[in-house]
């Protein structure tokens, strides 16, 4: 009888090419440190030999954990979120895990779906950066036995562990550098919707702003990323403005530097930049840029730590909060004096 090339190889498959037992086999799967070294060797090279495909709903089947987590932030192709993934892989990669990431383009919607669809793998747990919408949803989906863990977004009454940045703290020290170089006309840039880190940066600003006896914090329009020129025009174009401007991001700290460029104007000569992130281009950029640094890798790990944490359950009001650092180079010099 020929043997159908397309069944799936299980565990005994392996065992009678390995010339071990299926317990041993097992242990190579679940518990390698048990195995000897040669044996390990012989019973992988069998695997590959067969084309032993390991069968997750049977691993959970006899009780075993999900070796999927799922990642939901607002777009996987920004750096920031990017740099923040692998940080996340980098522990799951450790543990044995896989990440599956997802974008919600900040759309309650799109967040709902994902959620939904990763719900249904039965995987390991999931770490979100939330829309800000319906927080209740993602206490359902851990009430139903699905780890949840908050990702650059603080706790606020979910429940959840979480993981964040102390973003009140990283707008007061982009505006107190600023003003302490004598800036007292001060710009927050943003782009996209106004989301809760957003809100933070720009209550600490403000904050510092309000301390130095600075009456007004200027705001620039959003939907930067649409229309550099136009938000530009918005903010330079009137009496008295601003001479520093701190950025929602360094991504548009960059396409504002790019277009105070167009217009024949110099950073930081006409106009201080402070970014925020500190991306991985921010210190290689003409001119180098001034930032607020998040440990961008640290914080996909923790998250990654904590939900992987044999007590997540019980420790549900376990928040991790990062401060920043404020990161000075070339695009901030001193205010000029008045005219």
């Amino acid at each position: 009888m020929v043997q159908d090339a397309r069944r799936r190889r299980g565990m005994r498959d392996v065992a009678a090419a390995a010339g071990v037992s299926v317990s041993t086999v097992a242990n190579v799967l679940n518990n390698p440190g048990v195995v000897a070294e040669a044996t390990r060797a012989r019973v992988e090279a069998a695997m590959d030999t067969v084309g032993f495909v390991r069968s997750a709903p049977a691993r959970q089947l006899r009780g075993l954990p999900s070796r999927l987590v799922g990642s939901i932030t607002p777009d996987q192709s920004h750096p920031f979120y990017a740099e923040l993934n692998r940080g996340i892989e980098d522990h799951l990669d450790e543990a044995g895990c896989m990440l599956l990431a997802c974008s919600t383009d900040l759309r309650p919607d799109k967040e709902l779906r994902a959620l939904r669809l990763l719900e249904e793998q039965s995987p390991r747990g999931v770490i979100i950066t939330p829309t800000g919408e319906q927080p209740q949803r993602l206490s359902a989906v851990s009430s139903r036995g699905t780890p949840v863990v908050l990702l650059d977004a603080r706790q606020g009454g979910t429940g959840l562990c979480a993981v964040a940045v102390d973003h009140e703290l990283g707008g007061r020290l982009a505006g107190e550098h600023l003003i302490g170089l004598g800036h007292r006309r001060i710009a927050f840039v943003t782009a996209g919707p106004d989301i809760e880190p957003v809100r933070r940066r720009r209550d600490g600003l403000a904050a510092a702003s309000r301390d130095a006896g600075l009456v007004e914090l200027r705001m620039a329009p959003g939907g930067f990323a649409e229309d550099t020129g136009a938000v530009i025009s918005a903010l330079l174009d009137r009496a008295g403005p601003p001479t520093a401007a701190v950025c929602v991001n360094d991504v548009v700290a960059l396409a504002l530097i790019r277009g105070l460029e167009a217009r024949g104007l110099r950073v930081p000569g006409d106009l201080s930049v402070v970014g925020y992130d500190d991306l991985p281009f921010a210190a290689h950029v003409r001119p180098a840029l001034t930032t607020i640094a998040r440990p961008i890798r640290a914080l996909g790990r923790a998250a990654a730590e904590l939900l992987l944490s044999e007590d997540t359950a019980g420790h549900r009001h376990q928040e991790v909060v990062f401060a920043p650092e404020l990161v000075i180079r070339s695009t901030t010099a001193a205010a000029r004096p008045a005219r």
